[in-house]
């Protein structure tokens, strides 16, 4: 057995049988076939998993590196490895004028995992920069592209998230698309703040990494997978009942008739900031987040995730769904059932 716990960023004190560093996809090949008939999971830094007991099999770590620039009169073409820090990216691309992913900075996590999730912060979603996405089909050795449309992007949710593709397929590279006709995002928090006209990719970068360094905790500091819950979305009638009870609810009207709510102004209305289970708690300063705060087990985070579900379950009729993936010993389990 290996030690698991510096390769995912909720710290948890947990193992697997074997962890292996992946450069190249040979080298995916190689160990995938090698390993055939153990769980095998492929991971990237282990910024937005949560791992329920020891994994009874082998962890490849994905280090595909590799960044390709080309251009044309309007657009920055990158073809990227899937191995690729996400944040070293972001700041990368505001340092060469590359604009476009300021707004996603201090994202965790790699490349190759923002399609899975299609991460999003501050107005700006991974397929709004996406041109294409490179799978790696681990059954028959053959690489696959697919364009935006072909990935079925949605919130927080992709092709990549659903069978057959989320077993036996990885992705090994992307395409990102920035247009060089750059128009800033600034409808969400204290960018609107910033003047429209005059506003550069680097302030925005600057304002958003402030921004998460003042609210989120550091991993290194208090373990961590970010934002634990997806922001939920209602219907109209029940956005209109909850309104009428918690006029200074934020909500955010969707293109589907829905309305988007805050899952952390939820949890933080049902008086949880800094409550604690076991060594798990939710974070004081940005309720959407749980931290390993004291040498926390498996158990704490999950029985406190639960806690959370049913308390904002009770007071607001909203059920709240992990935005974390949950892995047991043989791969990964619906999270949402995991807390029901």
């Amino acid at each position: 057995m290996q030690n698991l716990q510096p390769f995912h960023t909720f710290a948890l004190p947990l193992q697997a049988n074997q962890i292996i560093a992946i450069g190249s996809v040979g080298q995916l090949l190689q160990y995938w076939q090698q390993y055939a008939g153990q769980a095998r999971l492929l991971l990237g830094q282990g910024s937005n998993v949560l791992f329920l007991e020891n994994f009874n099999g082998v962890v490849l770590l994905n280090r595909i590196l590799g960044i390709q620039h080309r251009e044309d009169s309007e657009y920055h073409y990158l073809h990227l490895g899937g191995g690729e820090n996400w944040h070293q990216l972001v700041t990368r691309c505001v340092e060469l004028g590359y604009d476009g992913l300021e707004n996603l900075a201090l994202i965790p996590g790699c490349v190759g995992s923002a399609p899975i999730q299609n991460i999003g912060a501050y107005g700006v979603e991974f397929k709004d920069v996406c041109e294409y996405v490179e799978v790696l089909d681990l059954k028959c050795s053959q690489i696959q592209r697919f364009s935006r449309a072909d990935c079925q992007f949605g919130y927080r949710d992709s092709l990549f998230k659903h069978a057959p593709y989320d077993q036996d397929y990885a992705i090994v590279a992307v395409g990102l698309k920035l247009a060089k006709h750059w128009q800033p995002q600034l409808q969400y928090g204290s960018l609107a703040q910033l003047d429209p006209q005059t506003v550069s990719a680097k302030q925005i970068y600057d304002e958003v990494c402030a921004v998460r360094r003042s609210k989120l905790p550091d991993p290194n500091e208090f373990g961590n997978a970010g934002s634990f819950f997806k922001n939920p979305s209602v219907s109209q009638a029940q956005y209109q009942q909850l309104i009428a009870e918690y006029p200074t609810m934020p909500a955010f009207a969707q293109t589907d008739g829905t309305v988007k709510l805050a899952a952390g102004w939820l949890i933080d209305q049902c008086g949880l900031k800094g409550h604690q289970i076991g060594g798990a708690a939710v974070h004081r300063q940005q309720a959407l987040v749980l931290i390993n705060r004291d040498n926390a087990q498996p158990a704490d985070v999950l029985e406190l995730a639960r806690y959370v579900r049913q308390q904002v379950l009770q007071k607001f009729r909203v059920a709240l769904q992990p935005e974390v993936r949950f892995f047991d010993a043989n791969g990964e389990i619906d999270s949402e059932q995991a807390i029901s």
